[in-house]
């Protein structure tokens, strides 16, 4: 499959398919899943970064495992719209995933996501321990959540 638009996104899941939210760190991977109804997303858990093959096969057993049929990949772009290193990083991961996988990946712009969530878990007084151990799949959600909401807003085809 390719990376594709958000838009183009409802005409390759069948129903009941999830989709699988990817909040892409240097060293972790935060993963959120949504609903079958794509109406919520959950923090699922995260992955230990590795080599891209490995990584690849991790994700593929969650994918069989929870009926995934489609991929929201954060992208972190600058508050100015423009990308630096990282938002190259997970566009280059979109790709080569998108280019040995079946399922559609779609590019969710992220700004700010990680520190509206670290805000939230301050405001809610977990611990830094705590904020530690699930920012990433935290972040993971929000940032599936935010694509989900604009799926769901966008006019039938």
């Amino acid at each position: 499959m390719s990376v594709i638009a958000l838009a183009e996104l409802r005409a390759h899941l069948a129903p009941g398919q999830r989709l699988l939210g990817l909040d892409l760190g240097e060293k972790i991977i935060g993963l959120a899943l949504s609903d079958t109804l794509l109406t919520l997303a959950t923090p699922y858990g995260t992955l230990k970064r590795g080599k891209f093959t490995a990584d690849v096969q991790k994700l593929a057993t969650i994918i069989g495992n929870e009926g995934v049929g489609g991929l929201v990949v954060g992208h972190p772009l600058n508050m100015d719209g423009s990308g630096g290193p990282s938002a190259q990083s997970a566009r280059a991961f979109a790709r080569n995933f998108a280019a040995r996988s079946d399922l559609p990946v779609v590019l969710w712009d992220e700004r700010l996501s990680t520190a509206a969530v670290q805000r939230d878990m301050i405001a809610a007084d977990a611990s830094r321990k705590r904020r530690a151990a699930s920012v990433d799949k935290v972040a993971a959600a929000y940032l599936l959540q935010g694509a989900l909401e604009a799926l769901r807003n966008l006019p039938p085809p």
